[in-house]
């Protein structure tokens, strides 16, 4: 059979089930079944894609899922955010849009806490949004900082999402979690610059408001209770990677123990903490794990049905330079992003394209960084970023999703700019994941 036959069918077949709104894990099994039943002799064929849903779960490399998704739950759970927000609040002083900066800040060191954006947007929307409305933000500031900061989580380490993408791409986990601080922290950058140009040109959407006198003593004492020993946290899942003491799977363990120690320590740990955190991690954790049973044994047919090394080859006759290549596929991603979830991305696109960057000699690292962001963007992307949804949760109740598409937008922008520098200079992703130990 001819390879761009075997595509089309396979593609063609995954295409259908999905429209027919089976869940993406169903819909690729099914596929799975009928392509081992076509390329790989029938009852042989279904034994071996057993043993690659079994070798698919079955991995080391999975663990951090449930152990970062765990990690975050636990911090949102007990509402150590809220602490954080009232500490890092003190001391923003009368920049414009205090409060719109104060949201990228506390978004950038939750995010540093957990690897779920939606836990992210949902926090930061509780406890931020109404304080902006009742200063007067318009909503193009107040849930548009919320939109941007919240996605941060899929950057900045522990990130689940990173975890997923290295097992699928078969690219370094801890490259990619080390890597994403980088991104992370030049979205922010731009965030803020967004924010105070726009409000300095614009005061009516961020008014500026009388601020009570706080004695520098009260600051230091609240940072020092609420927010330095979050940062222990950071250091037991960034520090331990970045100085080679654990591995991303022993990094998250011992990050998750310090948040639920540290959350014990503050005299907030409870059962129903810990029975939300447990049920909430079990259903994502779930959900994820049976994606991934089905993605493996996908790729491997691509791989047997000869459709993947035709797709290569194919594009290797085109005339696009390595660089050319990139930016179409981020294309093809910003597309995606506008109509399916980040795992389904990955499942339809990793595939195709880690053969073809091995091929272009492209640094599959620098690559899957790129994808990140591209992930980070399609949550917040319209119409059905599922961040959007979330913040329509706990927006106030006149906030249309037409508010919320439109306070989105400009944070867009502030990551398409990352992305052109990255694809620019590529050292600045790569930069930190070298100084690895």
């Amino acid at each position: 059979m001819e390879w761009w036959i075997a595509l089309l069918f396979l593609f063609g077949s995954l295409l259908v089930v999905l429209a027919s709104g089976i869940p993406v894990a169903f819909g690729f099994l099914l596929v799975n079944i009928l392509g081992a039943l076509l390329f790989c002799g029938g009852g042989i064929g279904l034994e071996q894609l057993i043993c690659s849903i079994f070798s698919s779960i079955t991995t080391f490399t999975m663990v951090p899922v449930p152990l970062f998704i765990l990690m975050g739950e636990v911090m949102f759970e007990s509402g150590m955010g809220s602490n954080m927000v009232n500490s890092l609040n003190k001391w923003m002083g009368r920049l414009p849009g205090r409060e719109a900066l104060l949201t990228v800040g506390a978004g950038g060191i939750f995010s540093a806490l957990s690897g779920s954006t939606i836990g992210t947007t949902a926090m930061l929307g509780t406890t931020l949004v109404p304080v902006m409305e009742r200063h007067g933000y318009k909503k193009p500031m107040s849930l548009g900082s919320v939109l941007g900061s919240g996605g941060l989580a899929m950057m900045i380490p522990p990130s689940a999402l990173a975890v997923i993408l290295g097992g699928m791409g078969n690219i370094s986990i801890a490259g990619l979690l080390i890597g994403g601080i980088g991104p992370g922290v030049m979205m922010a950058f731009f965030y803020a610059i967004y924010i105070i140009v726009r409000c300095t040109l614009q005061p009516s959407i961020a008014p500026s408001i009388e601020i009570s006198r706080i004695s520098l003593s009260e600051k230091i004492i609240d940072t020092v209770r609420y927010v330095l020993p979050l940062g222990l946290i950071v250091f037991l899942v960034i520090g331990l990677i970045l100085l080679g003491v654990a591995t991303p799977s022993e990094a998250a363990a011992s990050g998750t123990l310090g948040s639920i120690i540290l959350v014990a320590l503050y005299g907030r740990l409870s059962w129903e903490i810990l029975k939300k955190s447990f049920f909430t991690t079990l259903n994502i954790s779930v959900m994820v794990l049976m994606i991934m049973t089905a993605t493996v044994p996908f790729s491997q047919l691509l791989s047997i049905s000869g459709a993947g090394v035709g797709l290569v080859e194919f594009t290797l006759t085109l005339p696009l330079t390595p660089v050319a290549f990139i930016i179409v596929t981020q294309i093809v991603l910003l597309f995606l992003g506008m109509f399916i979830g980040t795992i389904s991305m990955i499942m339809i696109t990793i595939p195709i394209f880690m053969p073809i960057i091995h091929a272009l000699g492209i640094n599959p690292l620098w690559f899957g960084l790129l994808v990140l962001i591209n992930m980070e963007m399609s949550v917040t992307t319209p119409p059905f970023g599922i961040n959007l949804f979330a913040m329509k949760g706990v927006a106030p109740p006149d906030t249309t999703m037409a508010d919320i598409y439109r306070a989105g937008l400009p944070f867009l922008g502030c990551d398409l700019v990352v992305i052109a520098l990255m694809i620019a200079f590529p050292e600045l992703a790569l930069w930190l994941p070298s100084l690895m130990c």
